[in-house]
């Protein structure tokens, strides 16, 4: 949601400039009142919307957010929280609060303590990346029994329990794994012996990709074949032990699939093991490492999602529909899917 604070940052100007130019009150220099109408214009920013949001200051409204693992763990989730805190500024001036948590991809006892500590602070609505667990589920279910909205992001829940969030924001992680069987097979040229690597089976989003994968393949590219798949926690220490020895039992491996973090421990793997330049691997996200090795010519392509998105989108939805009564027009706001290769990372 745009802020008066936003368009008065790109405008150049002071908030009470954009205040009297939105608002018709008080002289502006012609040219400048063009400028901010043009960015509130440009934002879809609403004078109606806004109102209301001040109306609301009083309130305090405090949201939750929980990530996986940490940043240094997982650095895809550094621009994920670049997006949270760009917002959450923002969203200060209405007197909204963000408090962001994090568990690692395999505790859902310590996800589901998290979400617990959150509502016991009073949050007024939770975002968060969920593990696929009876622990964690139960939580949501609880907290939705209570009035308090829940968005899932980057992964989505399994589907006998979507009724009990909001809205997901993140990639449409089937067509992501879709995609990248298609890119496989153009990059081995339809012939490989393929093994997919996933963060953990209790995450919706890498089970999602790994079977949208799989299921391109056996219908459109019988020159590839699906060697197995191994798990490496979505950290690069684990990564390098599950791929050296993945690739020590299934030695007819010459591509991989890597359909989660922990991209910097294979690559060591494939490199310790000689098999450097022997192996097309394909990833996700364009992280620094990730641009790195692409450049390297250690992966040859990785397949995108739009992580700042998924850092202001979600609090967008929960402030619209806590604050304003808006409830989201979509249930599921797809990220952007995009190959990056050396030539344009």
């Amino acid at each position: 949601m745009a802020t008066i604070k936003d368009i008065a940052n790109l405008a150049g100007v002071s908030r009470g400039t954009v205040d009297r130019v939105l608002n018709n009150r008080g002289a502006v220099r012609p040219e400048i009142a063009e400028r901010v109408h043009s960015i509130a214009q440009t934002l879809n920013y609403s004078p109606n919307i806004a109102g209301k949001t001040l109306a609301i200051r009083k309130k305090n409204l405090r949201f939750g957010f929980i990530l996986f693992a940490s940043t240094t763990s997982n650095p895809f989730f550094l621009d994920v929280v670049r997006g949270i805190e760009s917002r959450a500024l923002g969203l200060q001036e209405y007197g909204v609060s963000v408090n962001t948590r994090y568990a690692k991809i395999d505790d859902p006892e310590l996800q589901a303590s998290l979400i617990d500590g959150l509502a016991k602070s009073g949050i007024d609505g939770l975002a968060i990346t969920p593990i696929n667990h009876p622990v964690v589920i139960e939580r949501v279910r609880e907290l939705t029994q209570a009035g308090v909205p829940v968005v899932t992001v980057n992964t989505d829940i399994k589907d006998s329990d979507k009724s009990l969030r909001l809205a997901y924001v993140g990639s449409d992680c089937f067509k992501s794994g879709e995609t990248a069987a298609g890119l496989m097979n153009l990059v081995t040229g339809g012939q490989a012996n393929v093994g997919i690597i996933i963060g953990h089976p209790l995450v919706d989003g890498h089970a999602e990709r790994s079977a949208g994968f799989t299921q391109k393949v056996a219908q459109a590219y019988s020159g590839l074949n699906i060697v197995g798949t191994t798990v490496n926690y979505d950290d690069d220490l684990k990564s390098f032990a599950a791929t050296k020895q993945f690739l020590q039992q299934h030695k007819q491996i010459n591509a991989l699939y890597l359909a989660s973090a922990g991209v910097e421990g294979a690559c060591k793997a494939v490199e310790e093991t000689g098999l450097a330049g022997k192996i097309k691997i394909i990833s996700h996200d364009s992280t620094a490492t990730t641009r790195k090795l692409i450049h390297n010519g250690a992966i040859v392509a990785t397949i995108t999602q739009q992580p700042f998105t998924q850092g202001t989108k979600p609090l967008d939805i929960l402030m619209n529909y806590v604050g304003m009564g808006i409830r989201p027009e979509h249930e599921f706001f797809y990220t952007k899917i995009e190959i990056r290769i050396r030539e344009n990372i």
